[in-house]
């Protein structure tokens, strides 16, 4: 089965690792592209390549101010991300119940003769 474009989708945007820094970077507060390449040492065609994908899917909104273009984090499109997440939620508290009571039964000691 063929893989979805980058831009087709949020899950797919998300799937470049370089992406998600960009996210995560302009989570705080919205900025310049500038500032992007800076604190996270990309090259500017880079992070203008990546802030257009995420654009296309929605999961930044740009505006201009003067000469600069400040993108900021939709948060409202990171929505699906967080509710497909959360589906796998029960199943990790699940398996992390089961981890703990395992190691806790080889904490205790055996029973003794007569108890």
């Amino acid at each position: 089965m063929a893989r979805a474009t980058t831009n087709s989708d949020v899950f797919n945007a998300v799937a470049e690792p370089d992406r998600r820094r960009i996210l995560d970077f302009l989570a705080a507060e919205e900025r310049a592209v500038g500032e992007v390449v800076r604190a996270l040492g990309f090259s500017q065609p880079s992070v203008s390549k990546h802030l257009r994908v995420l654009r296309e899917v929605d999961l930044v909104h740009s505006r201009r101010d003067g000469r600069r273009m400040l993108y900021r984090t939709n948060a409202e499109a990171i929505r699906p991300l967080h509710d497909w997440s959360h589906a796998f939620e029960r199943y990790w508290a699940q398996q992390l119940r089961r981890i703990k009571e395992r190691a806790e039964s080889k904490r205790r000691p055996p029973p003794r003769a007569g108890d």
